[in-house]
């Protein structure tokens, strides 16, 4: 099923134009302190990391064009965050703005990982994204800034959206391997703040001959900084991530047709998705040549976006 025309076409009306749709005149340069202008340059840098992502989700969806072709749309719009932060930078502190140097130390190469897996993780990357930017146009105080941080969690909402309709589509295609990648992932990224360190694809090992360089936020000028900026600044604290877990149950609730109360509940369904995913393989043994679609086929291979990353145990 083809989903990229239908997202073309839903995403280019909901397009905001970088030059007329901010309101650059109404700059306060007495709002804007410099550890929140800091934090900007940090953000667009790693906003910037859009790019070698795209390159892994081409190189890993090799077997599906359509997704491939989405990724047109997700690569622009990331990019043009990047560049609307760049540009408020440069108007404004141009003496923060990234050098070619900091952009390019974040494109480096991400080992092969699972595409349903992956396509999971991103789901919830962009869940808590949109959380995060929602904050951080809370925290700051000068208004151009605040704008464009809700122009771009809206964005960053539409794309959990579109991969949410991926998701469901894989559901038709792959049933049971879906429903594994799903879950397991799910898990993962619900239970991400109870360990201190909430979970996104930009704080995630992806390269192992890299480690320990081998996450977008550890090539940053300050690879200490989104910590600094989740727990002091933007301060997205327990409650917040709790949000972000409920969305997530909520999520895949709805799309596996379950009630997910908790993140045991989804443990409880995860356990039993792999078995059931266990068993389809080992009765299928002529249905592992699509190009690793199947969530559970490459595990363990190579390093991937969810390297070191386990479900709880039990």
């Amino acid at each position: 099923m083809a989903l990229y025309p239908e997202l073309f076409k839903t995403m280019e009306r909901a397009r905001w134009n970088l030059a007329s749709d901010v309101a650059w005149e109404r700059f306060d340069p007495a709002a804007l302190s410099d550890d929140q202008a800091l934090t900007v340059k940090m953000n667009a840098i790693t906003e910037w990391s859009a790019l070698p992502a795209t390159e892994m989700f081409l190189r890993d969806n090799r077997h599906d064009s359509d997704f491939s072709a989405f990724m047109s749309i997700w690569f622009y719009e990331e990019q043009k965050h990047a560049l609307v932060l760049m540009e408020y930078l440069r108007r404004f502190r141009p003496d923060l703005l990234p050098s070619d140097e900091e952009l390019h130390a974040v494109r480096f190469e991400f080992d092969p990982a699972p595409p349903l897996e992956t396509l999971m993780l991103h789901f919830c990357g962009e869940l808590r994204l949109t959380r995060w930017y929602r904050r951080a146009a809370a925290w700051h105080t000068e208004p151009v800034i605040r704008q464009i941080y809700e122009l771009v969690a809206a964005d960053e909402a539409r794309h959990g959206g579109a991969y949410l309709r991926y998701m469901q589509r894989a559901l038709a295609a792959d049933g049971a391997a879906a429903r594994a990648a799903f879950a397991r992932i799910g898990v993962l990224m619900a239970s991400a703040g109870r360990g201190g360190k909430p979970l996104h694809p930009t704080n995630l090992h992806v390269n192992k001959g890299l480690f320990p360089r081998d996450t977008v936020q550890s090539r940053l000028p300050d690879p200490a900084w989104l910590e600094r900026w989740l727990d002091e600044q933007i301060r997205f604290d327990a409650r917040c991530e709790e949000r972000v877990e409920r969305a997530i149950l909520r999520s895949l609730s709805a799309l596996l047709g379950e009630h997910f109360e908790s993140v045991r509940d989804l443990n409880r369904y995860r356990k039993a998705a792999a078995a059931e995913a266990a068993a389809g393989d080992r009765g299928s043994p002529g249905d592992g040549d699509r190009g690793g679609q199947r969530g559970g086929e490459r595990q363990g291979e190579g390093h991937g976006v969810v390297a070191g990353a386990h479900p709880p145990p039990g």
